[in-house]
């Protein structure tokens, strides 16, 4: 193995987000130490919203309760504005226990930023920098996502210039690092390319993460884009889940298992048993009682 790539495991928080009915606290715990007995070191575990619009998450402090202290993985608690971000930050206790990052959102996109956030895209930068700049004064990491950076489901296009002017402005509050993201699966290889390539060159010593949906079977070949553009380390949802309660039609991430299998066969190192996601992806489909977008769980493994 030459290369490494980190990924990031969204299953028990972009995964689950969207889904009806309600994961269990316990089965969301097993998700998420499950894959980290495979390896994974980075987890979003939960995201800091109002229960009301996402009820999925109704339970996020009772999930990062539950979470082994492991000095050797970064839990991730997604927050849209302060308040979620002091919830985030009273998980945590004289030891270390509880959040480890917040991940924040800025919107490529006013359509979605009113309807996600409330907030225009240009206010999303603001408060975002605010965010990253008080959860590193409290002490916790914090990373920077910018959302609808391939297309809004309200306002069409997005203007890669756009995209590219808001990395820039998103380097000032210093983020651990800075995610493109295509929230509505419309991405296609080239324009990865094109807008990884641009943000590498203009976040300067801060790494670009990439976060795909496969909504037009787009994902994977997205994800190896970005990777070949600079992108070092990418996203992805345990058996494919995913979506948005705030993009109509927005199916699921990229599948991690898939996108693993991907990067091994290419001799790129994860550090993540690909075997022990592929049982965890069949469990997942097993415990959720219904077929999931991933290809490994069905196919299996390649050499046996």
């Amino acid at each position: 193995m030459t290369e490494v790539v980190e990924i990031v495991e969204v299953g028990a928080r972009d995964g689950l987000q969207n889904e009806p009915g309600f994961f269990p606290t316990e089965k969301k715990l097993q998700l998420l130490n499950r894959a980290m007995d495979a390896g994974v070191k980075r987890l979003e575990v939960a995201s800091f919203v109002h229960p009301k619009l996402v009820p999925q998450m109704a339970d996020a402090e009772a999930v990062v309760a539950g979470l082994p202290v492991r000095n050797d993985v970064t839990y991730i608690g997604l927050v849209l504005n302060k308040r979620g971000l002091f919830r985030a930050l009273e998980t945590r206790d004289d030891k270390g226990h509880g959040i480890d990052e917040a991940g924040a959102v800025a919107v490529a996109s006013d359509g979605f930023g009113q309807k996600n956030q409330g907030m225009t895209s240009a206010e999303s930068i603001t408060v975002t920098s605010e965010i990253v700049k008080l959860a590193k004064q409290e002490g916790i990491s914090a990373q920077v996502t910018i959302s609808t950076a391939f297309g809004c489901p309200f306002d069409g296009e997005v203007d890669t210039d756009h995209v590219i002017d808001m990395v820039k402005a998103l380097t000032q509050c210093e983020p651990r690092e800075i995610a493109i993201a295509d929230t509505i699966g419309v991405g296609v290889p080239h324009v990865v390319t094109e807008i990884i390539e641009r943000a590498v060159e203009v976040a300067g010593p801060i790494p670009i993460r990439a976060h795909f949906h496969n909504t037009r079977n787009t994902g994977i070949a997205n994800a190896w884009a970005a990777y070949q553009a600079g992108a070092r380390v990418l996203d992805a949802s345990l058996g494919g889940l995913g979506g948005c309660p705030f993009a109509p039609n927005a199916t699921g991430n990229i599948a991690t298992e898939d996108l693993l299998y991907m990067l091994s066969r290419s001799n790129i190192d994860t550090g993540i048993n690909l075997d022990q996601m592929i049982a965890t992806a069949q469990w997942l489909e097993q415990e959720m009682n219904k077929k999931l977008p991933t290809a490994l769980a069905h196919a299996g493994n390649f050499p046996k």
